[in-house]
């Protein structure tokens, strides 16, 4: 993989130059590209930008995002070929950081379950996860050092497991949704993929202006609470495996870990997160499932078909308990600096026919906190499996820097 942080050092020093780090970028994606399939389009002859922290980096954007210079068809055929007249709101920051935009990554369609033909670099044989799938894929085949991607229940934190890769689902509105294609606007949030945690967040800092997002020289160790989420069943014998891993290292490492029961009312959360979604996706593909109902994809227009019952009760009702249950986490706050939990149930699925199961991420969505997946094992098949580690609401520098105590602790396991 192709680390952010690396290429900026080198740029800083004169060892590289920025036009000459993007052309290593558009030399990896000539190599990787044919035999992963991570990008819908891509431009051969960008070049670096004159200023800006991100000034050699290159990007990836997820094909839901509004693009001035490429097309934006959202993964369906009814939107092939559009363009947009200018870009989304994550775009411009992108760019005003000196960032170079190289290409629209693969999505599943509208962000949602119909899997793309994305092959996971780390084994072909498998998913690489989505609805972001070709974010986390291209930065996994070290084809680019930053990707975006979005997760309406858990498509940056599952494909970032999957694929190896860190990545952040920030804060709720840390990062603009303007010029997004919304699947529910409760929900979606856009996040960053690149290499590790130190890389996820110069991204993430470059991006907003908040130099607080960057992390510290050194790192005090966290008081870590460990939450299972039996609500959401039991995990795959890696996925267990991993969060063990993670829990041990982080506690040789000299942090406070302990066991950590969740209130009632955020179990209950988890089941109100379909709720919510399926409601607010019902009101945002208004247009595209009344009016081209036979061009949906079938997995989502499926989903859309069992949940169109859905009654404004039944969504005023979870949106009070995810209230709730917002209030009830923020005191379990009090007690732990952040929680570590499961990324995903365990390795990327076989095949193509899965991009895997959100289960252990949508609570965290709804609870609209800050959540990092680090790498943590590699199970069989040469297939990675990462733990999450979350913070409060806002508290996304704390959420990176107990992520990199844990990726730092991992390596000395």
């Amino acid at each position: 993989m192709i680390s952010l942080a690396e290429l900026q050092r080198r740029i800083e020093q004169g060892n590289l130059s920025a036009d000459a780090a993007i052309a290593q970028s558009l030399e990896a994606i000539n190599e990787h590209e044919k035999s992963i399939g991570a990008f819908v389009c891509h431009e051969p002859n960008v070049r670096a930008q004159n200023a800006g922290p991100l000034r050699g980096i290159a990007v990836g954007i997820k094909d839901i995002m509004d693009t001035q210079d490429f097309p934006t068809e959202m993964g369906s055929p009814i939107y092939r070929g559009h363009r947009s007249r200018g870009d989304a709101s994550v775009v411009m920051l992108l760019k005003q950081a000196g960032a170079s935009i190289v290409g629209k990554t693969t999505t599943t369609a509208f962000a949602s379950m119909d899997p793309t033909a994305t092959l996971n670099p780390l084994n072909p044989g498998h998913t690489p996860g989505g609805s972001s799938s070709g974010s986390a894929a291209a930065v996994a085949a070290g084809m680019i050092p930053l990707a975006l991607g979005t997760q309406t229940g858990g498509s940056v934190i599952r494909p970032a497991s999957f694929c190896g890769v860190a990545a952040i689902k920030p804060s709720y509105r840390l990062l603009p949704t303007v010029g997004v294609k919304c699947y529910s606007w409760t929900l979606d949030t856009v996040g960053l993929f690149a290499a590790g945690v130190d890389d996820v967040a110069r991204g993430l800092s470059a991006m907003t202006g908040r130099s607080e997002l960057l992390l510290p020289p050194s790192i005090l160790t966290p008081r870590i609470g460990i939450v299972t989420q039996d609500f959401a069943g039991a995990p795959e014998a890696s996925g267990g495996e991993a969060l063990r891993i993670a829990t041990e290292a982080a506690e040789r490492a000299g942090a406070s870990v302990r066991a950590l029961a969740l209130p009632e009312i955020v179990g209950e959360a988890w089941h109100a997160h379909s709720i919510v979604q399926e409601f607010e996706a019902h009101q945002a593909l208004a247009w595209e499932y009344r009016e081209n109902y036979q061009a949906m994809a079938p997995l989502l227009r499926a989903r859309l078909d069992e949940s169109k019952g859905t009654t404004p009760a039944a969504y005023d009702e979870a949106m009070g308990i995810s209230g709730r249950a917002r209030h009830a986490l923020a005191k379990v706050f009090e007690d732990v600096d952040v929680l570590l939990t499961l990324s995903a149930p365990g390795a990327a699925p076989k095949g193509l026919g899965s991009t895997g199961d959100a289960r252990y991420n949508r609570l965290w969505t709804l609870m609209g906190v800050p959540c990092v997946n680090v790498p943590t094992l590699i199970a069989e098949g040469g297939l990675p499996v990462g733990v999450q580690v979350i913070a409060r609401y806002g508290a996304d520098a704390a959420a990176l820097t107990a992520a990199r105590f844990v990726e730092e602790a991992l390596k000395g396991k």
